[in-house]
């Protein structure tokens, strides 16, 4: 159970945490096709092959490890590469990039998400920190938050201990006293716990937890003390934010 004494700011996950991504993405893609296909043919149908579009981005991720973290790095030198692996013109690829980023950012809330961050904002500075490149503010929802960090940004991100250090910073706390809520097990979860957070596991799909239940034991040797003493205690496994928030409300 949570030291929910201990809490004194949020931080907070987005991508399938407070909307489904994976709808957004899709969408975003066909809207990139869509933009594509009367100035660029061959590579709109090109990047319409998921098989086709998958094994580039594997590519260029290889070739750019350095680079994992910065979405719009990897987004626009795939463009590239596609446009002129074609012959087509490469000086769309700003353009195309912002054509899915405009739609990426279109997202539809889940039911809980507003109702949760009025209620948590009521009680804590909220940060937001995603491995994703979401704009809180082209979402409408940068008015929640007393911060925003993305690994894009910030050159490296979740599971790493300095991203969830920074949140901390960001609003002037410790980072035992952050309570940080995400929907990956490994990189919100065990990330946060390991940098010293409690954590709350959003499992909207009731899996089962995905992970080794010891994770105290991947601590390495030269942790602190405080990172080991919530490691050693269980996160919090809720189905939904509403879930979460009502856990204040039985508060003695």
């Amino acid at each position: 159970m949570l030291d929910f004494s201990a809490i004194k700011a949020i931080s907070l996950d987005l991508d399938d945490t407070l909307w489904p991504i994976w709808p957004v993405i899709a969408r975003a893609e066909r809207r990139l096709q869509d933009w594509l296909r009367p100035q660029a043919p061959q590579t709109a149908d090109f990047l319409a092959n998921e098989p086709q579009r998958q094994a580039l981005r594997q590519q260029v991720l290889a070739d750019m490890p350095h680079m994992e973290h910065d979405l719009r790095t990897l987004r626009t030198e795939l463009l590239r590469r596609a446009l002129s692996t074609h012959q087509e013109d490469t000086q769309l690829v700003q353009a195309a990039y912002e054509v899915f980023m405009s739609e990426r950012n279109r997202v539809e809330l889940f039911e809980d998400a507003r109702p949760a961050l009025d209620f948590l904002q009521s009680r804590f500075p909220l940060v937001a920190l995603s491995n994703g490149n979401a704009d809180l503010n082209r979402v409408g929802l940068g008015h929640y938050f007393r911060a925003g960090l993305s690994a894009q940004t910030f050159g490296v991100g979740k599971p790493d201990a300095r991203f969830f250090h920074a949140a901390a910073q960001a609003v002037d706390v410790q980072p035992h006293e952050v309570l940080h809520i995400g929907d990956d097990a490994a990189l919100d979860v065990v990330g946060a716990l390991k940098a010293g957070m409690q954590a709350v596991w959003i499992n909207r799909p009731g899996h089962a937890w995905p992970l080794r239940e010891d994770v105290d034991e991947s601590l390495d040797a030269d942790a602190q003390p405080q990172t080991q003493k919530y490691l050693i205690q269980k996160h919090l496994t809720v189905s939904s934010l509403t879930e979460l928030t009502r856990l204040w409300d039985r508060r003695p």
